[in-house]
C-alpha cells in the first residue's frame, strides 16, 4: 500500500519545482528554447510573466501534482487490493 498523502505531496513539490526551473530558464534562455507556449497551454490563466502569473502557475502546479500524486497512489491501493494485496517490505 501506498501512502497517498505522502505520494501527492512529493508530486506536488516536484511539479513546483519543475516549473520554478522551467520560468527560470525562460528568463535566462533564449525564447526559441524556454518552455512559454507549453506552460500557457497548460496552466489556465497564465501569461508570460507577470508576479501574478507565476504565483498562479505555481499554484496550478501544486494543485496538479497533488491530483496526479494522489490519483496515482490511489490507483495503485485500489488494484493491488484486488489482487490479492501483494505486501511489500
Amino acid at each position: 500500500m501506498l501512502n497517498v498523502k505522502l505520494i501527492a505531496s512529493s508530486a506536488a513539490l516536484f511539479l513546483a519545482l519543475s516549473y520554478v526551473l522551467c520560468v527560470a530558464f525562460g528568463l535566462v534562455a533564449p525564447a526559441g528554447f524556454h518552455m512559454r507556449a507549453l506552460l500557457e497551454t497548460v496552466l489556465p490563466g497564465f501569461a508570460w510573466i507577470s508576479p501574478a502569473a507565476f504565483f498562479l502557475g505555481l499554484v496550478a502546479s501544486l494543485l496538479w501534482g497533488l491530483y496526479l500524486g494522489g490519483g496515482f497512489a490511489w490507483t495503485h491501493n485500489l488494484l493491488s487490493r484486488r489482487r490479492g494485496g501483494e505486501r511489500q517490505p
